[in-house]
């Protein structure tokens, strides 16, 4: 098991993380989620990360403050505070002016990181390159365009169907993003003016460009294309040297059907050995958590969990991915208001742990609305006074 402890970093204050099979971060927004979630990239990436700024002419002076503006976002230099922030890994101090500042060895991308600001990628239906943005735009955004951009130009036919496509995902997934997603839309690629895009095609329909499409479509287009990039359509399980996936935010803008739908996406890259690190603000995910942990203590089995998704329970593909779900290891972890974090991976809802009750504040609205219908149906059937002597 890998750990990660942050002090003193923008809104964190302290965050020590215990990272499993699959880890789930919640919270408010603004509380550090994403910041955690990059640096972990940045750990395990720093030297890719270096190749990519130089090789688009970009410089930080081997100094911490610029690499952060680079790095994370114009103006986030302010995360770091010279004697006052710290990181370490695995209980070793990492020193990050050395790490930063220093061309590291390793070119190797480890960690596949999917941002939250996903939808921004496609600019009229194609991913933009990484030069297109403004050196202000954080690092993320910018090399996940880029790989989907590769992905696009050089690996997918683009002459076909881009979804459904037999050879990319399992027929169940194929399905269930058909009734969740797309209805009786493809996904294709037409010429406008010479430019390649994406578009829904309908039987009797003229194609859909990118902006006419439903909000969830373009959320979760540039998610389908970065799990086509994880899940390559051969035998090799993994893509190249990638060994964890950390998507922000899965549920953008979906529906909770088409929630369902991705994380079964999600118990695919398990199935295939990646880490998986999700950050969340939908109970869903932490729902699906929680039945793991629920069906993998108490007996449950294959079919339980398939059950949980409303999928075909007899599907060959999806049970040998159910098993494998149920034999992970996970981790939840609720970053506060104070810049603290607290271990929540039980989810038990009936404990003294305010912050564990609640599934880190996923379940406070439902329980107010529960105890106040509740009290409220309950005095509507007290029968008054009067009544009462009369009977």
């Amino acid at each position: 098991m890998h750990s990660m402890r942050l002090t003193n970093i923008g809104p964190i204050k302290d965050a020590n993380l215990r990272f499993g099979d699959l880890t789930v971060l919640v919270g408010p927004q603004a509380s550090g989620k994403s910041i955690a979630l990059q640096l972990l990239k940045l750990l395990g990436d720093t030297g890719k990360i270096q190749q990519d700024l130089q090789n688009y002419g970009l410089d930080w002076d081997h100094r911490v403050d610029p690499f952060f503006d680079l790095y994370f976002g114009e103006g986030m230099r302010s995360l770091w505070e010279d004697g006052a922030s710290g990181i370490a890994w695995d209980g070793k101090i990492v020193e990050i002016d050395r790490r930063v500042g220093r061309m590291q060895k390793s070119k190797v991308e480890t960690m596949f990181l999917i941002p939250a600001q996903r939808v921004l990628v496609l600019r009229d239906g194609w991913p933009r390159p990484f030069g297109d943005y403004a050196s202000g735009d954080p690092y993320v955004v910018r090399a996940f365009s880029e790989g989907l951009r590769m992905l696009m130009e050089k690996e997918i036919d683009t002459t076909q169907v881009i979804f459904p496509k037999s050879n990319q995902l399992k027929a169940g997934y194929r399905n269930a993003l058909q009734r969740t997603m797309f209805g009786s839309f493809e996904l294709g690629v037409d010429r406008a003016r010479s430019q390649k895009r994406l578009v829904l095609r309908g039987k009797e329909q003229d194609a859909l460009p990118y902006m006419v499409w439903s909000a969830g479509q373009r959320e979760f287009v540039p998610l389908l294309l970065g799990m086509y990039r994880l899940m390559p359509p051969s035998k090799v399980s993994r893509r190249d040297k990638l060994q964890w996936v950390i998507i922000e935010e899965p549920e953008m803008g979906l529906h909770p059907r088409a929630i369902s739908t991705v994380l079964l996406l999600v118990l695919e890259l398990l199935q295939r050995d990646y880490r998986v690190c999700l950050s969340t603000h939908s109970p869903q995910v932490l729902e699906l958590v929680w039945a793991l942990r629920m069906l993998g203590g108490n007996g449950g089995n294959v079919k339980d969990l398939l059950g949980v998704f409303g999928v075909e329970r007899s599907d060959v593909q999806l049970r040998k991915v159910a098993a494998a779900a149920l034999t992970k290891e996970t981790c939840v972890y609720y970053f506060d208001e104070n810049g603290h974090t607290h271990d929540i991976s039980l989810l038990d809802s009936w404990g003294s742990d305010d912050a564990m009750a609640s599934w880190g504040g996923m379940l406070e609205f439902s329980s107010r609305v529960n105890e106040t219908v509740a009290r409220v149906v309950a005095n509507n059937n007290v029968p008054a006074a009067s009544e009462r002597g009369q009977s």
